[in-house]
């Protein structure tokens, strides 16, 4: 009898990019022992005691008044729209350059998507693009730390007083990243993170929302946190009245999956130290290999979490070699190299053409929306196209750094002088 084919597995958890080259292993023993000793004691749904215990330490770590656990990261954003009263009519502000779940919980709340340009040196949002789109229906910009780098924090939170527009801090890719000394989260109205598997702490799936305003705070937690008992998440009396059922959404988190995140929370200084030493080893090296650079910070930026490690290929370097054969030349010799695993929101069907999110004529996308088409971004879109990506190394076995600038010396050195086609 034939094997019977079942549906395509999807697991999208941490594992070495370059295996060979780093020791790294995302779940250890400890993290298994947590989920073995909480199953036993059936500590599996609600706002437990290591949920609770996770909310604290997150608000500790940051330093924020409040925080709640969500499923994930898309929901911790959806929370914090719903906390800032983005709704239908509204727009929201968000870079092209950025996963689409940072965008789609605004526009399940009815808001309109307004793309933005990000730095080419930095791949960031651009704050004077921001300020170029903001209208009298904005009602939120979402500035995303892409792959652990750090928005210029002054510059958006500027342009936030100047308006009145407020500012999530989308955290997902950065956990414990700093602008200035303080972690990022810290400076907008409201931050989400996300815990998802791949993520530098991970719940497997999850996500945090942390704010220092009480009426953002609240409004959260009416939209997800069904049945965690009144008075232990709302700190007024505004919306007392509402729990412990809020409006009958459930965004909470697996306690499972937050007691595995309490322990990589605590691994994670030790995580960033040596992902930052292998990163910033490598592009130290960049300065003497033509035709690749590295992205740029802003002044007092650290970088955390290191979700990506990209770098910006110059072509004129390498007689018009194009990115993509260059990405080619280097996985053939062997270094697990790509393009962006990003794409740009602005291309994506549902925002090129639009679509009817709610049917019948109705939502965001539809009406008098007037999409978005190839050149309307045209900085982020060129620097996008030569953005070539490195592996992430974790925990690198002694001499990884060397092979790896050794592969990129030689390929480099081939493209510069007209011996790859």
């Amino acid at each position: 009898m034939p094997e019977r084919k079942g549906p395509p597995v999807f697991v999208q958890t941490a594992t070495p990019e370059q295996p060979e080259l780093d020791n790294w292993q995302q779940i250890t023993e400890e993290e298994a022992r947590v989920a073995y000793e909480m199953t036993l004691r059936n500590e599996l749904s609600g706002g437990t005691p290591t949920v609770r215990e996770f909310e604290k330490e997150w608000r500790e770590w940051t330093g924020l008044h409040y925080a709640i656990t969500t499923m994930n990261g898309t929901t911790a954003l959806y929370s914090a729209y719903f906390g800032l009263g983005v709704g239908p009519g509204d727009e929201v502000i968000c870079p092209t350059y950025t996963w689409i779940c940072t965008i789609a919980p605004a526009v399940f709340l009815g808001a309109r998507p307004v793309f933005v340009e990000s730095d080419p040196r930095t791949l960031q949002i651009d704050p004077e693009d921001v300020r170029r789109k903001i209208t009298d229906r904005t009602r939120a910009i979402v500035a995303v730390h892409l792959w652990g780098n750090v928005c210029d924090l002054d510059s958006l939170m500027a342009v936030s007083r100047e308006t009145g527009v407020p500012v999530v801090e989308d955290c997902s890719h950065a956990h414990g990243a700093r602008y200035k000394g303080k972690p990022v989260g810290t400076f907008g109205h409201v931050a989400a993170w996300s815990l998802q598997g791949s993520k530098a702490v991970s719940a497997g799936e999850g996500g945090v929302l942390a704010t220092n305003d009480p009426e953002i705070f609240e409004r959260a937690c009416l939209a997800g946190q069904v049945n965690r008992m009144g008075g232990l998440d709302l700190v007024t009396e505004r919306y007392a009245d509402l729990q412990p059922l809020g409006l009958g959404m459930k965004f909470r988190a697996h306690p499972l999956g937050i007691g595995i995140a309490r322990v990589q929370l605590r691994k994670l200084p030790e995580l960033n130290r040596k992902r930052a030493a292998y990163v910033e080893a490598v592009e130290a090296a960049l300065k003497d290999i033509p035709g690749l650079e590295p992205v740029a910070t802003y002044e007092g930026v650290e970088r955390g979490g290191f979700y990506g490690f990209p770098t910006i290929h110059h072509p004129e370097e390498h007689h018009g070699l194009s990115t993509q054969r260059f990405i080619s030349a280097l996985r053939e010799a062997g270094l697990k190299a790509g393009p962006s695993p990003y794409g740009l929101l602005h291309r994506l069907k549902i925002f090129a053409e639009g679509f009817d999110v709610f049917t019948r004529g109705r939502g965001p996308l539809t009406g008098d929306y007037k999409g978005y088409r190839e050149g309307d971004f045209p900085v982020t879109e060129q620097v996008f196209e030569r953005l070539v990506f490195l592996p992430v190394l974790s925990d690198p076995v002694p001499g990884a750094v060397d092979k790896i600038v050794e592969i990129l010396s030689q390929v480099a050195s081939r493209a510069a002088k007209g011996e790859l086609s």
